[in-house]
């Protein structure tokens, strides 16, 4: 493996560096100061997304030919460091790291054209629609059902968990196309190029840390085209795993996770410790830190493996789940001191001081502020793109398969 950051690198370093303190509005440093999930405040960061967009750098990942950037690893990883380091708002994920690359790889020529530049200039916003009541971990048993009739499909069921639904313009999901032989063979991967179709109710519902981001969404016969389909009738579930390795480690987390480290110090440096000093003196703080810092550098050096396409790892089909549940479990350690440093100051609900824009002062710091919701969002990474228990059994399934 060889990522190297050599001197031919620093003029390209200084030039993001450049945008990056300069381009941000206050509201958009603001929404990444008060960004507690993966998804960051929805409307501030839709503006940040089309202003790099404008610069041409939303989709730093994607090959030049789909309006990406072309960089290179490192030109990526850079970027990654640099943007991180700002605690800038992530761009929303589920566009940009799941269905744009799912297209670009088994997409129709026209549902590239069609869907493609959308997602690139932060258009459209696209919701996720698997998760049922019934169905979450087990997602192969879902029953949210299409039947086809003519050029359309009619849906008839309902999606859990569907995040920011409310607020998105566009779904891809998943409906159960037939009942014969295993459950996994009658699953059918559809685009829903509208999320207001006759039919279709949306319901935010209110999580643990008090916000809407999250939604159950219900279909009463809604006729959507059978034009959205992606691959073959029936053939959903292959597609959908081809989706679930860009959802599983499409981007590098490390520089995140450094990032919240250092937050996470300058916190414990400014805290009283009620044996004297500050936490960041207590040879227990000093302890857990240093674990974390080294976990984090462990990590760090398995995403470059990834992120490089280092053969041994690039051609290993356990590497998706492996980094799924690297990656979620040490950003659950990470959630987990931050509410240590925080400790009660963390508690109280604050819901409308973690608005961008809002007038309402938070009780406490800004660190205090985010360290409860942080922890409390964190919860699902184990459990979201495929539970950390069947991430292990499929990396069972790769070993004692080769």
């Amino acid at each position: 493996m060889n990522i190297d950051f050599g001197s031919e690198l620093e003029a390209f370093r200084q030039e993001v560096a450049d945008f990056l303190d300069t381009a941000p509005t206050p509201q958009i440093r603001e929404a990444g100061l008060k960004t507690t999930s993966v998804f960051a405040p929805f409307e501030t960061t839709m503006a940040w997304h089309r202003i790099l967009h404008a610069r041409g750098w939303s989709a730093p990942a994607w090959p030049r030919e789909y309006g990406g950037t072309g960089w290179s690893v490192e030109q990526r990883y850079i970027f990654s460091e640099e943007y991180s380091k700002r605690r800038l708002p992530p761009l929303l994920p589920n566009g940009l790291q799941m269905v744009g690359p799912l297209l670009m790889q088994l997409g129709m020529p026209e549902q590239k054209a069609r869907y493609l530049p959308g997602i690139l200039s932060g258009d459209d916003y696209w919701t996720q629609g698997y998760s049922e009541p019934n169905s979450g971990s087990d997602l192969a048993s879902l029953s949210c059902a299409a039947v086809a009739d003519g050029d359309d499909y009619v849906i008839n069921g309902q999606k859990i968990w569907t995040t920011l639904a409310y607020k998105a313009n566009r779904m891809f999901m998943l409906v159960r196309t037939s009942k014969e032989g295993r459950k996994q063979q009658g699953i059918t991967f559809l685009l829903l190029e509208r999320t207001d179709f006759p039919g279709m109710t949306i319901r935010p519902i209110t999580g643990l840390d008090g916000t809407q981001e999250l939604c159950e969404v219900f279909f009463d016969n809604v006729r959507v085209p059978k034009s959205g389909r992606v691959g073959e009738e029936n053939d959903g579930w292959n597609v959908s795993k081809a989706l679930l390795k860009f959802e599983r480690g499409g981007s590098a987390s490390s520089p995140s996770m450094y990032a919240k480290l250092a937050m996470i110090r300058a916190a414990a440096a400014a805290t009283p410790s009620p044996h004297g000093g500050t936490l960041a003196d207590d040879p227990v703080m000093q302890r857990d830190l240093g674990e974390l810092e080294a976990e984090i550098a462990a990590f760090a050096a398995f995403e470059k493996l990834i992120i490089s396409r280092y053969p041994s790892v690039a051609n290993d089909p356990a590497t998706p789940s492996i980094n799924k549940i690297s990656s979620s479990e040490l950003a659950q350690r990470v959630s987990v001191l931050m509410t240590k440093v925080a400790g009660l100051q963390a508690l109280p609900l604050q819901v409308d001081a973690r608005k961008v824009g809002s007038a309402t002062a938070p009780l406490g710091n800004d660190f205090e502020l985010i360290a409860m919701p942080y922890y409390l969002n964190s919860r699902a990474t184990t459990i979201y793109a495929g539970s950390n228990e069947i991430q292990r059994d499929l990396i069972a399934r790769a070993l004692f398969t080769r």
